[in-house]
């Protein structure tokens, strides 16, 4: 379980917290909508294919086997996509100030449940994995946030 776990809680927490970071720097309007769902896009698709990419290359430098390679590296990928997917259809469906709301819930979840998963898999306390990610992923929320109401002039 631990293996799996490895391979892919990279990608996976890059993918929530990105998403989410962008989510709250950039929903501060309606008229924001089509900006959000474009970079969020773009994590989809560009940042997902360079985190891949890092991946590949970093278990070709370590001399694993092709078979593992390629499964590190499309498995990365396709679980970035479904995941920054979850969050494009959040921005799809809510007004901009509930998909703030219910893109951070969404995203502390699975956060939640990956850090449980971990510290479970390491035999290591749950609330001190849970507390640190967590607590890292607010940080991450609240400065995008801040940083998106400046440059727009809202702050």
């Amino acid at each position: 379980m631990f293996k799996v776990l490895s391979k892919y809680s990279m990608g996976a927490t890059a993918a929530i917290i990105t998403s989410m970071g962008l989510i709250a720097g950039l929903t501060q309007s309606d008229a924001m909508r089509q900006t959000t769902i474009a970079g969020l896009l773009i994590i989809a698709i560009a940042d997902n294919v360079a985190d891949s990419l890092g991946i590949h290359i970093y278990k070709e430098s370590e001399g694993a086997k092709n078979k593992e390679i390629l499964s590190a590296t499309f498995g990365n990928f396709f679980l970035r996509l479904v995941l920054v997917i979850s969050f494009i259809l959040i921005v799809i469906i809510f007004p901009s100030m509930q998909a703030l709301i219910i893109s951070s819930v969404w995203g502390l979840t699975l956060l939640i449940l990956l850090s449980y998963s971990i510290a479970k898999a390491k035999k290591t306390t749950v609330s001190a994995e849970i507390i640190w990610h967590v607590v890292v992923a607010i940080l991450v929320i609240i400065g995008s946030k801040l940083l998106g109401g400046l440059i727009l002039g809202h702050i």
